[in-house]
């Protein structure tokens, strides 16, 4: 348990917005070579790891973020910005950010609304949250355009936001458990299972790079896939039936029904070994899944995730609902190849 929550912490300090996701695989990639999982990188920057030559069960989570990029400079030298994925402004406005050039130079800033003062702006609290309404307060002395460009600040340098990482009596507390909670259950269990257990599995963990716009999971599988089990976020909220204590069995989402047997059988293991968990149907909702049934695979897919509360804002899950996930993906491992 504990471990697994170390690992969360690290993955989610590393920042990691959807188009800048090498230094998290690189750490991820790292950790498990040295303890003798074999890893690879796909042509797009998907991450692949496992010791059996031909995987036919694929366990996936992205490990790209929410966050923004640089879109111009202002004439005050501060930064105006576009959105990367769905960024939910009201849930990031006030938070802190790092801005990362492409010659690799790091600055501080901050998301803010125009004018935010309310000793000037009575209407501060009005205004809309959204992109021409809000800009990146840069943590530099600069006052003009020209200053902020000799940074070497340009357009299409990536925006970062901080996690805002906190343990606190079983709930794990940040930005970005979508997906990195996921990310983190999948490295633990290989770690759990181990080098050479894994040699005789057929199964592959794919770390998606691309899943919040839409195309991380729709290339760059094995090609001895069968099945693909998505490991993603459970939603909490009105009208699903998510816990944060708890694994979420997807049933559909936006993109249609999951595979019927695979999801049968996930629901069948978890009575079986009573595993906390809730069957589901996600509203407004899409998967590395559905990228891959779009893009043709001809596999099964099956999304199951630890519920997580606050969805694309301060996002909150609980160790009971981390470890239920890892049980059951272990569990149907177990049923499909003997563990």
């Amino acid at each position: 348990m504990e471990r697994m929550i170390e690992i969360l912490r690290e993955i989610l300090e590393i920042p990691s917005p959807t188009g800048y996701t090498r230094e998290v695989m690189a750490y991820i990639a790292g950790l498990l070579d040295e303890n003798g999982v074999k890893t690879y990188f796909t042509n797009k920057g998907a991450l692949i790891a496992g010791n059996h030559p031909e995987p036919e069960l694929v366990i996936a989570a992205h490990v790209d973020t929410l966050g923004a990029m640089v879109k111009g400079i202002l004439s005050n030298g501060h930064l105006s910005f576009t959105r990367i994925g769905g960024l939910h402004l009201p849930a990031f406005e006030g938070e802190y950010c790092t801005i990362i050039t492409r010659s690799g130079k790091r600055y501080r800033g901050t998301l803010l609304l125009k004018n935010p003062s309310v000793h000037v702006n009575k209407e501060a609290g009005k205004k809309e949250r959204k992109e021409e309404n809000m800009y990146i307060r840069l943590d530099e002395l600069v006052e003009k355009k020209e200053d902020t460009e000799k940074l070497g600040i340009r357009p299409g340098d990536f925006i970062a936001f901080d996690p805002k990482f906190e343990y606190v009596n079983g709930f794990v507390k940040a930005h970005f458990l979508d997906d990195k909670a996921s990310a983190a259950v999948m490295i633990d269990l290989m770690l759990d299972l181990g080098a050479e257990a894994l040699e005789k599995l057929p199964v592959a963990f794919f770390f998606s790079p691309y899943e919040e716009v839409g195309h991380g999971g729709s290339a760059g599988y094995p090609r001895s896939m069968k099945e693909l089990l998505v490991v993603d976020m459970g939603v909490v909220g009105e009208g699903v039936a998510g816990k944060e204590t708890a694994v979420s069995i997807a049933a559909k989402d936006s993109s249609g029904p999951y595979d019927y047997e695979m999801t049968t059988k996930l629901i069948e293991l978890a009575e079986k070994h009573e595993i906390p968990h809730v069957v589901d149907v996600f509203p407004y909702y899409g998967s590395d899944g559905s990228a891959a049934l779009r893009a043709g695979w001809d596999v099964k897919v099956a999304l199951i995730g630890q519920g997580v509360h606050a969805s694309h804002g301060m996002e909150r899950t609980h160790i009971k609902g981390l470890l239920a996930t890892k049980e059951l993906i272990k569990a149907y491992i177990g049923e499909k190849f003997g563990i």
